[in-house]
């Protein structure tokens, strides 16, 4: 009796020792899942799994595993409605963005936009007409960055709020994008042009900032250009052409009218 109760701590010792490894290993697996580093993820499975040796068939099992696991973080990423990226898969690809973009010491730029009349279109069209004109603003986002995937990163970031990063040096003005979104373009007759307020805030390599920093910038540059338009409602022709002529600024070194 006394050799039994001698051996049962020494037991929970070790079942506690490995529920505590296996808690680690998957708080480790989710962080990699997340970053996508699909060797990692491999490895932590193989521990988690206890394979010691690796045969053909765990292998394949382990390849499935991995390849369900990426595409779980990929829905996990991004918007469903939209299929740009989530705010949490714009923060992370974005992160990755401008530290290659630091260490290459490139310039990035990032544009903010918001829809201003989704709750109205919402109102009087219906849900179904606010996520046609969501849709729309995700496309117009393609449309103005073809290299979204390689060289640009585009984000749904809220209801009615996007972004873009870019390292394109053309990248397009708030009044090239303001004239872009007026274009006629394909869509049912009760959904009205894209109405947008736009701001845009630039990366400079030498003085680099995180992403949460820039997406603050370019929100400021977007209420502030909302502010001016509202204001702009209550101005004659004349005046109102004035001002939001002026109010095209990037904050944060660079100009674009």
């Amino acid at each position: 009796m006394t050799g039994d109760a001698a051996v049962l701590p020494a037991r929970l010792s070790a079942e506690d020792a490995a529920h505590a490894r296996n808690a680690e290993l998957t708080s480790q697996l989710r962080a990699a899942a997340m970053e996508g580093d699909k060797l990692r993820v491999t490895c932590i499975l193989s521990e988690l799994l206890r394979f010691k040796r690796l045969t053909s068939e765990r292998k394949i099992a382990l390849q499935a595993l991995t390849h369900l696991i990426d595409s779980l973080r990929s829905v996990a990423m991004t918007d469903e409605l939209t299929g740009v990226y989530n705010r949490r898969g714009f923060l992370q690809i974005g992160t990755r963005f401008l530290e290659v973009t630091r260490r290459d010491l490139r310039c990035a730029y990032l544009v903010y936009l918001d829809l201003n009349s989704l709750k109205q279109v919402n109102d009087t069209a219906g849900h179904t007409a606010g996520d046609a004109l969501i849709r729309q603003t995700a496309d117009f986002l393609r449309e103005l960055f073809p290299s979204h995937g390689v060289y640009e990163v585009l984000g749904r970031l809220g209801g009615d709020e996007f972004a873009a990063l870019t390292t394109d040096i053309k990248c397009p003005s708030r009044s090239e994008i303001l004239l872009r979104a007026r274009m006629p373009r394909a869509r049912s007759s009760n959904i009205p042009a894209l109405p947008l307020s736009v701001g845009l805030a630039y990366f400079n390599p030498l003085l680099p900032i995180g992403i949460n920093e820039l997406l603050q910038t370019a929100e400021q540059a977007m209420y502030e250009h909302k502010r001016v338009l509202r204001a702009s409602l209550n101005l004659g022709g004349t005046a109102r052409r004035s001002i939001l002529q002026s109010s095209g600024t990037v904050t944060g070194g660079d100009t674009r009218l």
